[in-house]
């Protein structure tokens, strides 16, 4: 028969012929570009931009004149159409008041950031204080070792 497949070519191949996959080559982890550094809860949060104190604002007036509407995505969208129709002088108390914020957003981090270097200087020069203790400390273990001659160290620290 032409074409035709023989009995012995239906059977499954045998076991120790077949050619045994490689596995997938594994993904190279990506290098960490930095170790996140946990977050400050003290830290003063950045100020609301122009577009954002509008926003307050319009989500009062958009829930009370759609007071069914549940959906955030569309009070928002609303809010950007109408944020690109309005001119630069409608846009200038909420560019002001972001000014505003902004100015005593960057008082506050500068204390921040003042107090934060003088608690590291304090926290640095204690770490210091106490690596000289332990090594002081393990020195001291070290000779107390080498003494065997039976007598108490008590008596040596009064």
């Amino acid at each position: 028969m032409k074409g035709g497949k023989s009995k012995s070519e239906s059977k499954k191949p045998d076991s120790r012929l077949a050619v045994k996959k490689k596995a997938a080559p594994a993904k190279k982890a990506a290098p960490a570009k930095k170790a996140k550094e946990a977050k400050d809860p003290n830290k003063p949060k950045r100020p609301a931009s122009a577009f954002f104190i509008f926003m307050e604002d319009f989500r009062k007036q958009y829930k009370e004149k759609h007071p069914n509407n549940k959906s955030v995505s569309v009070v928002g969208k609303a809010g950007g159409d109408k944020w690109k129709t309005l001119s630069a002088a409608e846009k200038a108390p909420y560019v002001s008041k972001a000014e505003k914020r902004k100015s005593e957003y960057d008082k506050t981090l500068q204390a921040y950031n003042k107090k934060l270097s003088e608690g590291k200087d304090a926290e640095e020069e204690e770490e210091e204080e106490e690596s000289d203790k332990s090594k002081s400390e393990v020195h001291d273990d070290e000779e107390d070792d080498d003494d065997d001659s039976g007598e108490d160290d008590e008596d040596d620290d009064e």
